[in-house]
């Protein structure tokens, strides 16, 4: 469990470890892996203890156990390595898949406070929208399929490129090796097929009014892969009205890779500015 520099060659990563301080988990997306967040986790590492492990069935995490995978078993992987870690309690920030993790988390009272960034699960199940966001994730397995068959050819420029459009909003701010750790992680993800199915059998989400952890919801402007409109009117209309609700402009579905230093910023505010009232247990 390292801190991966930006030379270092890509490799499957179990977690990112780094830095002293207040304990604070980051969660990665569907399909991605502790890469994405190695900008953000430099900048708090000064202040902030930070582990981002990969999920079970992603690149760098623990093998598939089975047909089936779901957020619940996913929380089931992070609180037994928050476990091993001694966090009892732990500051949380969650993207996409990650976002969606990290509310079930704080539900089972693991977090003190919850980033959710551009979150996954604000939809009924089942429902058109779940299965809308499905079909567009099932659309992208023929293009894994033949990224693997093309090897190298698929950290090229066009790859490149369509995954910098995919993701973020300003291409050209998004550095190469964020990019290559994105299509990487995309071509040895065996979680696709397991998790879409997983997600029709979960149960109906639970209602978030009642979260008592202090949320920090960040929509992203530009988000192709989950748009604010409809995806994230749920998390607007439930969330207790105590929780900050915050359009982040100029950004795409995974902020870290093309403004780390606003993610990081919003990540820590957020923090501290419910530190003085938490007890920490």
């Amino acid at each position: 469990m390292t801190m991966m520099s930006g030379t270092a060659p890509l490799a499957p990563m179990k977690a990112l470890h780094t830095g002293s301080g207040d304990p604070l988990l980051l969660l990665h997306g569907f399909m991605l892996s502790p890469h994405c967040w190695e900008q953000v986790a430099q900048r708090l590492s000064g202040t902030c203890e930070v582990f981002a492990p990969a999920f079970r069935g992603h690149w760098g995490g623990p093998d598939l156990d089975g047909w089936y995978l779901d957020v619940a078993t996913l929380a089931d992987q992070i609180e037994d390595q928050l476990d091993e870690l001694g966090w009892r309690t732990c500051h949380i920030a969650g993207n996409s898949l990650g976002g969606w993790v990290g509310f079930e988390l704080a539900r089972r009272g693991r977090a003190r406070t919850l980033t959710a960034i551009a979150p996954a699960g604000g939809w009924s199940n089942p429902s058109l929208w779940q299965i809308l966001v499905g079909l567009k994730f099932l659309a992208m397995v023929p293009v894994v399929e033949v990224g693997k068959r093309i090897g190298d050819v698929g950290l090229s420029a066009p790859a490149r490129q369509f995954a910098a459009l995919l993701l973020s909003k300003d291409t050209g701010a998004v550095p190469r090796r964020a990019l290559e750790g994105v299509i990487t992680a995309a071509l040895n993800c065996p979680a696709i097929l397991p998790m879409l199915a997983g997600g029709l059998r979960m149960p109906p989400p639970e209602d978030l009014s009642t979260l008592h952890t202090p949320v920090r919801l960040l929509m992203c402007e530009h988000d192709r892969m989950i748009p604010n409109q409809p995806y994230a009117e749920r998390f607007l209309r439930e969330l207790p009205e105590s929780a900050d609700r915050i359009l982040v402009h100029g950004v795409g579905h995974v902020p870290m890779l093309e403004a780390p230093d606003r993610v990081a910023t919003l990540i820590i505010e957020h923090m501290y500015a419910n530190r003085a009232r938490l007890r920490v247990v």
